[in-house]
């Protein structure tokens, strides 16, 4: 069975099952005690993932069930890292709000157990177990604040679409079933490969696939959840949901298209294209009009995943397979850029936050510098860098995925890349707008920002991450390219 390559796994499902337990003979309202062994677990578990990662190894597990490998392990780590700062962001908007309950935790641990089930997975049961079993949590966590009509409504919207989508990739996943006669996804990559297999049949499987996909990352056309969800749920779990699933969509997006299916990727590379350029438009165009500042970063995230799956077409150009590398690496840094810049701005959101005041209104934000200089320049950092302006992460995360284009020397990619920036300089216009109305508007609100030490001193080095890491983002960058380099070598 060989026990020993899921041990972060084991490890998280233990402590998760030991959290639920723990917190019943907590007394205290704001749950420390629950609070800090939930971290410790994840720290644990980012550790282990770590440690695994460096020793570089690929090994297989439960007969072949999961595989661990460089890219699985930095895609765990950086989940797990990110449910650390999610926690510590959101632990005094929990308190404040009577929402601090070990089902938040406990579920959230549960979360990052499906990321990192789909994160190693090797058959098409395992990734929809993986999926099903993060999916249930966010659904149960958006729906955590009962006597919130709106929280509740952005419950239901999100369980009905998910459903739907995994229903999509549940019958894509059959119908590759059908045509290969395997749920194994190497050994679908060799019955792919042999080309005696119908291509209508593939195709139209393929279909299912791609449109569930792009559902989890929330890529056009199959957005309509995310502005719904990101501005009805709490903003503590909006600050989950937009962040740590990135990195399980883009694993199963390379575990299934690129692991499993990459001799059709003439085929769903096209679809892709159409994704990339709707979310890219959509997002951007959208976003303009929207003056909740949720809703607004909601459209945000379908144009900045627009980028994501652009990188993704670019894996196999004329048939051969020598850009794959790069393509997926500069889009599995451009995630890893995104997810680490957007959970400081949803983090920023809850410490403007108050009782009975929640500041998801642009604005709310207008005067900002004069009640706090120091927090409305770090949420203009942030906006630069979600805008792709340098020298932020931003920056660098768009330029490497429009050079991966433009290598190619594919008239097609090069104008990809063109549509990408001319994308981009419309949605500049909504990240300014944000900066404007902190630096130039006058005050709407009077109130003192309250924020307590531990999340100031986070915030801080989040934003000083977002700005430092630019330029000299090349270590991050060469991370995520070897981890795709080994893990595509296997």
């Amino acid at each position: 069975m060989n026990w020993p390559v899921v041990v972060p796994e084991i490890w998280l499902l233990a402590m998760a099952c030991v959290v639920l337990l723990a917190d019943l003979f907590v007394t205290d309202a704001e749950r420390r005690a629950t609070f800090w062994l939930t971290q410790f677990t994840v720290a644990v578990f980012a550790a282990l993932h770590l440690v695994y990662y460096n020793a570089g190894a690929t090994a297989y597990g439960m007969k072949g069930l999961v595989v661990v490998d460089p890219m699985g392990h930095l895609l765990a780590f950086f989940a797990a890292l990110a449910v650390l700062v999610t926690l510590a962001y959101a632990r005094p908007t929990l308190a404040a709000r009577d929402m601090a309950k070990g089902e938040f935790y406990t579920l959230t641990l549960f979360v990052l157990l499906g990321i990192s089930v789909m994160c190693s997975a090797n058959h098409f049961l395992v990734v929809y177990l993986g999926l099903e079993l993060m999916s249930l949590s966010l659904y149960a966590l958006t729906a955590l604040r009962r006597d919130h009509a709106v929280a509740t409504e952005a419950a239901m919207k999100y369980f009905v679409l998910g459903a739907l989508a995994s229903g999509f990739l549940l019958y894509g996943l059959s119908m590759m079933y059908g045509a290969t006669g395997s749920l194994e996804i190497p050994r679908v990559f060799e019955q792919i490969a042999t080309g005696r297999i119908n291509n209508e049949v593939l195709v139209f499987g393929l279909v299912f696939i791609v449109a569930g996909l792009a559902f989890k990352l929330g890529a056009a056309p199959f957005h309509m959840w995310v502005p719904d969800v990101y501005q009805g749920a709490p903003t503590a779990v909006t600050l989950l949901i937009g962040g740590v699933p990135k990195f399980a969509a883009f694993a199963i997006t390379i575990r299934l298209l690129v692991e499993g299916m990459l001799g059709l990727a003439v085929d769903w590379q096209q679809m892709f294209i159409v994704l990339a350029v709707a979310s890219l438009a959509v997002g951007n165009i959208a976003a303009i009009a929207q003056r909740n500042l949720k809703r607004m970063l909601a459209y945000s995230t379908i144009a900045q995943m627009g980028f994501v799956v652009l990188g993704l077409t670019a894996g196999v150009v004329s048939g051969n397979t020598l850009s794959a590398a790069n393509a997926y690496s500069s889009a599995m840094f451009y995630m890893v850029s995104y997810v680490f810049t957007t959970l400081g701005t949803f983090g920023l959101i809850m410490v403007l936050s108050r009782q009975g005041f929640e500041s998801e209104e642009i604005e709310d934000l207008a005067g900002l510098s004069r009640r706090s200089p120091w927090v409305a320049g770090v949420m203009t950092v942030f906006m630069f860098s979600l805008a792709g302006v340098p020298p932020m992460l931003g920056f660098f995360a768009k330029l490497s995925v429009i050079q991966a284009l433009v290598s190619t020397n594919v008239t097609l990619y090069i104008v990809l890349a063109v549509v990408a920036v001319l994308f981009s300089l419309v949605g500049a216009f909504y990240y300014l707008r944000v900066v404007k109305v902190m630096w130039f508007d006058e005050p709407v609100q009077t109130a003192a920002v309250q924020r307590s030490q531990g999340v100031a001193a986070l915030l801080a080095a989040n934003g000083l991450a977002v700005l430092i890491l630019g330029p000299f983002s090349g270590g991050l960058m060469a991370m995520c390219r070897d981890a795709i380099v080994r893990t595509l070598a296997t």
